[in-house]
């Protein structure tokens, strides 16, 4: 099974109101950006990545919860992260029964997360690399 049939077969198994706020979050996840890669890891964990994890998501008993891997260095002005607010790198957003998925304000997160992915890629590229990458966007 790849992992997108794994994160389906994870939905499908979460038969209250947590199932269907995951296909939600999932939806406007993969609505961001359509070069996010889904992969399943930590023995049954749903990440999504570009160019770098962007967020893990697991159901838990009476949440949801998304997990930003640099969430930290990410503007949220829809004030989405509502846990592990004290951490240095990650942030989270817990869903609870009769939450909304934010759609607008959750894609902009994704993209402030891949964007910062981005950044630190080309940050940590060995200086010929990134010589080469601005002579390539001038020619």
């Amino acid at each position: 099974m790849n992992p997108s049939e794994n994160i389906d077969q994870l939905i499908a198994g979460i038969t209250d109101w947590r199932g269907k706020t995951f296909a939600s979050v999932r939806k406007v996840i993969l609505e961001a950006d359509p070069e996010i890669i889904e992969e399943w890891k930590w023995m049954g964990s749903p990440v999504w990545s570009r160019d770098g994890m962007i967020a893990v998501a697991n159901a838990h008993k009476g949440k949801v919860k998304l997990t930003f891997a640099h969430g930290a260095h990410l503007a949220d002005p829809d004030k989405l992260f509502n846990a592990g607010l004290e951490g240095n790198a990650r942030r989270a957003i817990d869903f609870f029964e009769g939450d909304k998925v934010n759609a607008k304000g959750l894609r902009s997160l994704v993209r402030a997360a891949i964007e910062y992915n981005q950044t630190k890629l080309k940050k940590n590229a060995p200086a010929g690399s990134r010589a080469k990458a601005s002579q390539t966007k001038t020619a």
